[in-house]
C-alpha cells in the first residue's frame, strides 16, 4: 500500500501541525491567564509566605542589562534575528536574559529572583531591513558588554548623559563596525527580521511567584543568575567541564565561603566604581578612594546586602515564577488572546484532518 503525496495530502498535513501547534500554545496561555487571574494582587508591605500576586514599577538591583538590538537599558530582554534569502531562513541571533530586579508599589518594595522566571513580554521592538539592504530606524547594535553595574551614582549618570558618541559611518558595512560580533559577522546576501523584547528599569510588571524568606533560597547565587549566564535549566553550571572543576574544587576545601576572604576588596559595596563604603585594603603606593557618602553607603547597603529574614519573590518548588509586563488586566488579556489563536488552531486542525481523509480515501493504492 503507497500514498500519493498530492499538494493536498501534504498541505493537510502541514494544516494539522501548525493548527495542534498553535492548540497547544493557546491551552498554556489559558493556563497562564487562569494563574494570574485567580490570585488577587497584594501590596508589596502585607505580603506573606506562600504564593502572591505583585504590581510594581521596576527598579534596577545590583546590574542591569544592555539590550543587543536597540542598546536600552533594562532587566530583560529577548531577542532574535532571522536572516532569510529565498526560502531558506537562518537565527543569527537568539538571545534571552534576565537579571535579580526589584519591584516597588506605593507601600514598599521587594527583591526579585529571576531564576526559571517566564517572562510574558510582547515585542517593543520589531522590523526588518529594507528592500535596499537599509538597516530600520531604531536599530541600534550593542558594542560592548550586555552587563552594566546597577549601582551609579549621580555624577556618573551626568557624565553618561554628557558624552557625545558619535554614530557609525553609513559607509562602512554593517559586518565591519563594532556591532558585527553580535551578529557573529553574517554577511549572507538576503534580508533580516529583528525582533526584541524587554523590560526596562520604571516599566510597570505584574509578577505571581512564591514569597519567602531570603536565607530559604535553596541557592541565592544561583537564583539571581541571568538567563543564559552559563547554567541549565535547574541552576547547575551547564559546562560540565567547569562543573566538575568547581565539584573538585569544592571538595578540596579550595572553595572560599566568605565573599569578603573570596574576593577581597570586589566584595567591598561600591568599590567597582570608586567609592567603596569602607577603607579597602591598597598597596601603600596606590591612591587612595574616596569614601562613599552616608547616603551612597545606605543605598549600596541596600542594593548589595539582603537581611535573612526579608521576605523576596522567586520560583517555587510546586510553582514557576511569572513575570509579565503591564498591569493584571493587561497579561490576562494578551494570554487569552493566546488561547483563542489556540481555538482557531483546534479548527485548522479539524478541517484539515478532513482534507486529509478525504485525499488518502482517494489517494490510496492498492
Amino acid at each position: 500500500m503507497a500514498v500519493d503525496l498530492t499538494p493536498l495530502t501534504v498541505a493537510s498535513s502541514l494544516g494539522i501541525a501548525f493548527g495542534l501547534a498553535l492548540l497547544v500554545q493557546g491551552m498554556a496561555g489559558q493556563r497562564r491567564a487562569a494563574r494570574i487571574g485567580d490570585i488577587s494582587t497584594s501590596t508589596i508591605s502585607s505580603i506573606a509566605v506562600g504564593e502572591v500576586r505583585v504590581s510594581g514599577i521596576v527598579e534596577p538591583a545590583e546590574l542591569t542589562l544592555t539590550s543587543p538590538l536597540q542598546s536600552r537599558t533594562c532587566v530583560y530582554y529577548r531577542a532574535k534575528v532571522e536572516q532569510s534569502e529565498g526560502r531558506s531562513e537562518r537565527a543569527i541571533l537568539d538571545e534571552e536574559r534576565a537579571v535579580g530586579f526589584r519591584v516597588r508599589d506605593a507601600s514598599g518594595d521587594v527583591r526579585v529572583f529571576p531564576r526559571s522566571a517566564q517572562f510574558l513580554v510582547p515585542d517593543a521592538f520589531r522590523e526588518r531591513t529594507g528592500i535596499m539592504g537599509d538597516e530600520p530606524p531604531g536599530l541600534s547594535i550593542r558594542t560592548g558588554s550586555a552587563f552594566q553595574s546597577g549601582f551609579v551614582d549621580r555624577a556618573t549618570q551626568v557624565a553618561e548623559l554628557l558624552t557625545v558618541r558619535v554614530p557609525g559611518d553609513p559607509a562602512v558595512p554593517q559586518d565591519e563596525q563594532a556591532g558585527a560580533g553580535l551578529l557573529g559577522g553574517f554577511s549572507a546576501p538576503g534580508r533580516r527580521e529583528y525582533r526584541e523584547a524587554r523590560i526596562e528599569p520604571g516599566d510597570l510588571v505584574t509578577i505571581v511567584g512564591t514569597a519567602l524568606p531570603f536565607d530559604q533560597l535553596e541557592d541565592a547565587a544561583g537564583a539571581d543568575a541571568a538567563l543564559g549566564g552559563g547554567l541549565d535549566a535547574t541552576g547547575a553550571i551547564a559546562d560540565p567541564e567547569v562543573a566538575a572543576d568547581v565539584a573538585e574544587a569544592r571538595d578540596a576545601g579550595l572553595l572560599e565561603a566568605d565573599p569578603s576572604e573570596a574576593w577581597g576588596n570586589a566584595a567591598i559595596p561600591g568599590f567597582g566604581i570608586g567609592r567603596p563604603v569602607r577603607a579597602p585594603e591598597l598597596d601603600p603606593a596606590a591612591t587612595p578612594m574616596p569614601s562613599a557618602t552616608a547616603a551612597e553607603a545606605e543605598r549600596a547597603e541596600r542594593t548589595f546586602e539582603i537581611a535573612p529574614e526579608t521576605l523576596v519573590l522567586a520560583a517555587g518548588p510546586e510553582a514557576g515564577l511569572l513575570v509579565s509586563l503591564g498591569l493584571p488586566g493587561e497579561a490576562v488579556a494578551r494570554e487569552q488572546s493566546r488561547f483563542l489563536v489556540g481555538l482557531l488552531g483546534a479548527i485548522l486542525a479539524i478541517a484539515s484532518a478532513v482534507a486529509l481523509a478525504t485525499s488518502l480515501s482517494g489517494g490510496l493504492l492498492l
